[in-house]
C-alpha cells in the first residue's frame, strides 16, 4: 500500500463510527446501511486526494457522508418504495418503557426531510451549531433557528406512520 493509501485506511478506521452513524440515520435495513457505507467509502475515496484540510477530517466526513446519504434518499424516492425482507430480528425490547420512547422519537425523526435529519444527527452527535453548520453549509444562526423549527414539527407530530 502507498502512502495515500495508508492515510485513507487509518482515517476510515478512525472515523467509521460516524460515518455508520449517518448511514443508520438514514436506513435501519442493515443491507442498505452496508450499500450506503460503501458508497460513501467510494466517495471519500474519490476525494480524499483533493482534501486539502480547510476544515477537519471529521467535519469533510460528515459532510461527504450526509450528501451522499441523502442522493441516495432522494434516488430511492424517485425509483418507488420497496419492501425490505424481515429477518426476525428485533432491536428493541418492546417492554420497555424508555425503548418505546426512543422508538417513537425515531420514527418521527425519520419523518423529517433528509435536510433536518442531518442536522438532528449532528447535534445529537453534540456538534457545536458552527461545526454544524459548516457541514450542512448554513450559518450558525440558521442551525439555531431551524433546531427550534424541526423540535416543534417533531412536538406536532403523531405517532403513526
Amino acid at each position: 500500500m502507498n502512502s495515500l493509501e495508508l492515510d485513507f485506511a487509518r482515517m476510515v478506521r478512525e472515523h467509521k463510527g460516524t460515518i455508520y452513524t449517518v448511514c443508520y440515520m438514514f436506513s435501519k435495513d442493515e443491507e442498505e446501511v452496508a450499500d450506503l457505507f460503501q458508497d460513501i467509502l467510494v466517495n471519500l475515496w474519490k476525494g480524499f486526494a483533493n482534501f486539502r484540510g480547510d476544515s477537519s477530517a471529521r467535519t469533510w466526513i460528515y459532510r461527504v457522508s450526509l450528501n451522499t446519504c441523502i442522493s441516495a434518499d432522494r434516488k430511492k424516492k424517485r425509483q418507488g418504495e420497496t419492501v425490505p425482507l424481515d429477518m426476525n430480528i428485533n432491536l428493541f425490547d418492546d417492554n420497555a418503557e424508555d425503548m418505546k420512547q426512543v422508538r417513537m422519537l425515531q420514527n418521527r425523526i425519520s419523518r423529517l426531510g433528509p435536510f433536518d435529519r442531518a442536522i438532528v444527527l449532528l447535534w445529537l452527535e453534540n456538534l457545536s451549531y458552527d461545526e454544524i453548520g459548516a457541514i450542512v453549509g448554513i450559518t450558525a444562526k440558521n442551525v439555531s433557528v431551524r433546531l427550534v423549527r424541526i423540535r416543534e414539527q417533531l412536538k406536532n407530530m403523531s405517532d403513526e406512520k
